[in-house]
């Protein structure tokens, strides 16, 4: 764990580091600066900016697969936002004479070669961790069905740490204990693996029960605890490593914790609505003079409607109408999902989805109030009304209005049954309880990756 703190700041200094090096490498090149006096003061605010985006698209988390298609996307895109900002503020609004507004090409040239420099270190130093994770563990204490459960997410999500499985009866016990279903992990001694594998460890995760921990086992953990290795009840370690809520911890008081500020304090409610008013104001303005050809190639690929109209349930399960502009064949079919390679989707329709304009005119929705720019997916009445039946506290999600885009629709593909639909509400339900304005930053530059790169349904 201190070394992941290490590799973090490392990197952290090392993209400080780059931003100065690259802009005085250019800045002399171009005449603008010499060695003698270099650039430093006039980067602090590109060097902050490079920080912030990367931070948003967890570029300082260890845990992100640095090695990814995604997220080398998401870098550069999160990079090329930082220098079209830093455009931006050095000619719109500094004054002049500021260091920076000597050359365009400065900036462009700089802000070009920090998109494959800071991601060679990172790729470097991710390279490097993988091969030392493999020796890496994590101990989970509670039963071999939830140890089971735990594992087969662990290697859903890409973590590479071998699961040791204890629970607090096996202390002093032996070194394994047989499960009852074979199909189940043995049971390892709390003691034994402790004594072990405490270098080892990256966490200890303890399945909340009502059983105690041993006083010795309590103890030792305490001290691991305090010595750098984190002790995480499952629920957060869920929360803190995957972002999400597990729903096995959902019941009607779960409302009543930390958190939930976009439904519980009118403040950012209403900081939301007005960036919500600003930001589908200037979407729909960019995005009109697209519009017209759009509507044109959808009326000649099929002869059928321009838009797409549906009931969809919002904030409070008020029901409103969703505006899209139309991707599938008019159908009596009545399918609930679309699938992969659904024959109803059409040629212009599936470049519509894949390049999410179909989404477009939900941006009326968000300015009449019905809709955000990010939230939970607004769902059809008919899905609604199932998933309340068959999922405990789905009408959660209905504490904030529904968006365009959302934190479960960045971070799970698009959902084809109820298996799908619990992972999702996870993530929705995470970003409900834990909103903030950079979480929503991070879920933008995400949906952008999805919008040039994403294959949309």
């Amino acid at each position: 764990m201190k070394q992941r703190r290490i590799i973090t700041l490392a990197l952290m200094l090392f993209d400080a580091l780059a931003v100065v090096i690259v802009f005085n490498l250019f800045a002399w090149l171009r005449g603008v600066s010499d060695f003698h006096d270099p650039l430093i003061a006039a980067l602090f605010l590109p060097m902050m900016m490079q920080g912030l985006a990367i931070h948003l698209i967890d570029g300082y988390n260890t845990r992100t697969d640095m090695m990814s298609v995604t997220y080398t996307s998401q870098h550069a895109i999160a990079l090329i936002v930082v220098y079209l900002l830093t455009l931006l503020l050095t000619y719109g609004f500094f004054i002049a004479g500021f260091p920076l507004q000597g050359s365009r090409l400065v900036i462009t040239e700089a802000s070009l070669l920090l998109i494959p420099l800071t991601l060679s270190y990172r790729r470097y130093f991710y390279q490097r961790q993988i091969a030392e994770d493999q020796q890496r563990y994590f101990m989970f204490l509670g039963s071999p069905e939830s140890c089971l459960t735990f594992k087969q997410e662990c290697r859903k999500t890409g973590m590479t740490q071998s699961i040791l499985c204890a629970t607090p009866e096996t202390f002093a016990q032996g070194v394994a204990q047989e499960p009852p279903n074979a199909s189940t992990p043995p049971l390892g001694d709390v003691g034994h693996y402790l004594a072990k594998y405490a270098d080892n460890l990256d966490a200890i995760i303890l399945r909340e029960s009502n059983l105690e921990l041993p006083p010795a086992v309590a103890q030792k953990l305490m001290e691991l605890h305090f010595s750098g290795v984190p002790t995480y009840t499952l629920e957060l370690f869920y929360e803190v490593y995957w972002r999400k809520i597990p729903l096995y911890r959902l019941n009607q008081t779960w409302l009543f914790q930390e958190g939930f500020r976009i439904a519980r304090e009118p403040v950012f409610e209403r900081l939301k609505r007005l960036s919500d008013l600003c930001l589908s104001t200037l979407g729909l303005a960019l995005a009109l003079p697209l519009l017209p050809f759009a509507a044109a190639a959808i009326w000649l690929d099929d002869r059928g409607p321009i838009f797409f109209r549906q009931s969809r349930v919002g904030k409070n399960r008020q029901l409103f109408e969703i505006v899209k502009l139309r991707t599938m064949r008019v159908s009596p079919s009545g399918e609930t999902y679309t699938r992969a390679a659904d024959q109803r989707i059409t040629r212009v329709g599936r470049f519509l989805r894949n390049t999410r304009l179909d989404e477009v005119p939900q941006l009326w929705n968000v300015l009449m109030g019905e809709m955000s720019l990010i939230g939970p997916r607004a769902e059809w009445v008919r899905l609604v009304n199932d998933y309340e039946q068959q999922i405990p506290c789905y009408h959660f999600r209905h504490l904030v209005k529904p968006g365009i885009t959302g934190w479960a629709q960045v971070s799970y593909h698009y959902g084809e049954n109820i298996e799908d639909t619990l992972r999702k509400l996870e993530y929705d339900l995470y970003y409900i309880r834990y909103f903030s304005f950079v979480l929503d930053a991070s879920i933008i530059l995400k949906t952008i990756h999805l919008m040039l790169f994403g294959k949309g349904r």
